[in-house]
């Protein structure tokens, strides 16, 4: 402020996204305005220096820095996309011309993931995306990617059968700046949210169309043959949950030993892994025994100071997931081996309660997310507690396991509306910070509500208020995992929770015990776990 001259904030546009620049040059505009002596002469107090042609910081004392990761990518077959490259194609082509664009960019990558049915491993930890941007025109649909990525012979043919061209990866800025340059006229379409600042800042503001892109919602409402990969991938899930819990309780029990929160990731995934078509988990499982499961994004290490073991004396939540080449999954439930307290059990209690509640909405089409979110936790409120998370995220089918644009959160500026075919995640929790942790998550698909007006209890016809085409929707279940039954106050439960309960404990065998042996300790687990539960209240 001294010298009047403005500060230079240096910033690698690859790494920071496009909308995290407009943020912090809104920043500068607002700091500026509350220095200003005159209001008509606003200081610059600050720039972005992209640092073009120079190594950032990190970069030049960075030794041995890994190269950039070339996995290639393998074909995501039309019988799990259920939606050709071509179509998605036309799709995006038919936005174009809405918008009045004349070049569609992409350079989150599970939009390239999907857009192209393609995955890839090793790229990313625990998501099944390859290092790629693509472009699509009215004439031209362009992958830039490592040549090492599509050099599998199935993937080439792949793609070139849907007359994609591939490029080099760095070729995307030059690419996009030659397209503007040939015709002043031309416009580019470029979800700000979903790009770097290094493709967002060659676009003049006039030539840019900042909206939400064509493949976020087609990618959220899922398909028929991807919204069947997604039960598929969730009944095998819940037959690897069931071998799992058929060795811990048999370790914990049985054998009476500890067993550390590491040895239970690796069991865990060691029976994802039997199941057909495992490629990795959707996310670094947490195990938190005890105190650690208060903490909601831990994950246990060999050596670490935090590191518990499991017994009979303490919970632990357990969140984990399974990526399969047909679908992704996601997963919370908090066991508890030996006798818990009765403070333990409310509070488990009035967790699945929430969950019920989300589980059991009807709701109109168009509702955005965070008006079911009081439903979750509307049990835990009414003793004054609450939980510090949201309760429900999208997830992708054999993609990222959280995907937008959706969610169920008390954040309210998240408006987008709940549609048939996205997939949440409900999952509310309480956590008491050096004790433990409890929440309870199952993944659902949202649907429409039969249109049987007796069946969901409506007024007859001549007697209710009609309301002009207006659609209705519920979730179905995908997660197919038991829950602790013994956990369960009963005193605070309703008989029509209770009955939701049994019916989805029945819904559970019926799926999973086919996978299982009979006689099996997993089908032994699988069938007390599934009984009804006993119903004498005090």
């Amino acid at each position: 402020q001294s010298n009047k001259s403005a500060l230079r904030v240096g910033m690698d546009a690859y790494v920071h996204s496009a909308s995290f620049a407009k943020e912090l040059n809104d920043a500068f505009a607002v700091a500026g305005k509350d220095i200003a002596e005159d209001e008509n002469d606003t200081p610059v107090i600050a720039v972005i220096d992209t640092l073009d042609g120079k190594p950032n910081i990190v970069d030049s004392i960075w030794e041995e820095r890994p190269p950039l990761p070339k996995n290639p990518f393998r074909v995501h077959p039309m019988k799990y996309s259920g939606m050709s490259v071509e179509d998605k194609v036309a799709k995006i082509r038919e936005g174009l011309t809405e918008k009045k664009a004349t070049l569609a960019v992409f350079g989150a990558l599970d939009d390239i993931a999907y857009l192209f049915n393609v995955r890839c491993m090793g790229d990313i930890e625990t998501c099944p995306v390859g290092i790629a941007y693509a472009t699509v025109s009215q004439d031209e649909v362009t992958l830039y990617c490592n040549e090492e990525k599509v050099k599998p012979d199935d993937v080439a043919a792949h793609l070139q059968s849907a007359n994609v061209i591939v490029k080099p990866y760095d070729n995307v800025v030059l690419d996009v700046q030659s397209h503007l340059a040939s015709n002043t006229r031309n416009k580019v379409w470029l979800d700000n949210s979903r790009s770097n600042y290094a493709v967002s800042r060659v676009i003049p503001e006039a030539n840019l169309v900042d909206a939400q892109n064509a493949i976020t919602p087609m990618k959220a409402c899922k398909n028929t043959a991807e919204m069947e990969g997604m039960r598929q991938a969730h009944i095998v899930d819940g037959a690897a949950m069931a071998h799992f819990m058929a060795w811990l309780e048999h370790a914990i029990i049985v054998e009476g030993r500890s067993v550390s929160e590491v040895e239970i990731d690796l069991v865990l995934t060691g029976y994802r892994a039997q199941q057909p078509g495992f490629k990795e988990v959707s996310f670094p499982t947490i195990a938190g025994v005890g105190a650690n499961g208060a903490i909601v994004h831990y994950r246990a290490a060999e050596g670490s100071d935090l590191l518990k073991y499991l017994d009979r004396n303490q919970p632990v939540l357990i969140d984990s997931g399974g990526q399969y080449e047909y679908g992704t999954t996601d997963v919370t439930r908090t066991w508890h081996l030996g006798e818990a307290t009765d403070t333990f059990k409310e509070m488990y209690t009035r967790v699945l309660k929430g969950n019920i509640g989300v589980d059991t909405m009807i709701f109109p089409e168009n509702t955005p997310g965070f008006v079911l979110d009081v439903f979750a936790r509307k049990s835990i409120w009414e003793i004054r507690k609450d939980y510090g998370h949201g309760t429900g995220h999208g997830v992708g089918a054999a993609l990222n396991v959280h995907e937008g644009p959706h969610g169920i959160s008390p954040r309210w500026t998240n408006k987008e509306t709940l549609k048939k075919g996205m997939v949440t995640s409900n999952e509310p929790g309480f956590y008491d910070d050096g004790n433990f942790g409890i929440r309870i998550e199952n993944l659902l698909e949202i649907v429409e509500v039969d249109g049987d007006a007796a069946a969901n209890g409506e007024e007859p016809a001549n007697k209710k208020q009609k309301v002009e085409s207006k659609k209705f929707l519920k979730f179905a279940k995908l997660t197919m995992i038991p829950i602790q039954k013994n956990l369960i106050n009963i005193d605070i439960m309703t008989d029509a929770e209770l009955d939701w309960l049994d019916a989805y404990h029945e819904e559970v065998f019926k799926k999973v015990s086919p996978l299982l042996e009979e006689g099996s300790p997993a089908m032994n687990w699988l069938v007390k776990s599934c009984e009804k539960i006993e119903r004498r209240r005090k």
